[in-house]
């Protein structure tokens, strides 16, 4: 196996070099999170006026679908290179690229909600940590294995990137109905994810699972924070 070590999938591995795995997981979620608020921090404060509007020229028509595009490229290469077992440094370097592309492609929404409705930031942040904690611990609780749902999770992916991109397309309106759905959407992957750091990732991926986490709670963070800006918006 990898660097000449025996690692185990953690349903099999000894109790405490289970623990360390998942220590180790959600340390480097931590992280991650950290380094996207520090990111995004830095360019709100960074950028004049002129420039977040360049930011808002650049993404109408069909930016958003290039910029979209060049994520998805990016989020392919850094899940390949956090899997790596090439090189711890390589799966870094891929956590690292994911944080950084989710930073950019997070830019134009938290420029508008930072204009318009401020408060809704740390709001959609406690109710995405809320929610993350919860189906967290009622995984880690009931140790259910919640591989079956990879299928529809999948199949709802598809079909949801399929109507973004229609969305873009067609220049129509997603809603709030379809916010709640990802938010939905994106619970299940907490679920999935979560199941699989405890029973089915080896010991030595704790990158790539953090990853992998980092990936759904920030997806939900931003479905969260659509649907507080759109209720805000109401007041």
């Amino acid at each position: 196996m990898s660097y000449g070590y025996d690692y185990s999938v953690a349903a099999r591995a000894a109790s405490s070099d289970r623990a360390l795995f998942i220590r180790r997981t959600y340390a480097h979620l931590a992280g991650a999170i950290l380094a996207f608020m520090g990111i995004e921090a830095l360019l709100l404060n960074a950028l004049s006026i002129e420039q977040q509007n360049a930011i808002f020229q650049m993404m109408g028509g069909y930016g958003w679908l290039v910029v979209m595009l060049a994520f998805m490229g990016a989020s392919w290469l850094a899940q390949t290179w956090a899997q790596s077992d090439s090189s711890p440094a390589m799966q870094y370097l891929g956590l690292g690229l994911y944080v950084v592309a989710e930073a950019v492609i997070f830019l134009p929404l938290l420029i508008i909600a930072e204009r318009f409705v401020p408060q809704a930031i740390p709001t959609a942040g406690i109710l995405t940590l809320a929610v993350f904690g919860g189906l967290t611990l009622s995984v880690f609780v009931t140790r259910k294995d919640y591989s079956p749902l990879r299928p529809i999770l999948c199949v709802g992916s598809l079909i949801a990137l399929g109507v973004i991109v229609a969305g873009v397309i067609l220049h129509f309106p997603l809603g709030l109905f379809f916010s709640f759905a990802m938010v939905a959407l994106m619970s299940g992957y907490v679920l999935y994810y979560t199941s699989q750091v405890m029973l089915h990732y080896r010991t030595d991926q704790h990158v790539a699972a953090a990853l992998a986490l980092f990936a759904a709670v920030a997806t939900l963070f931003w479905y969260i924070l659509r649907i507080v800006m759109a209720f805000s918006s109401r007041d």
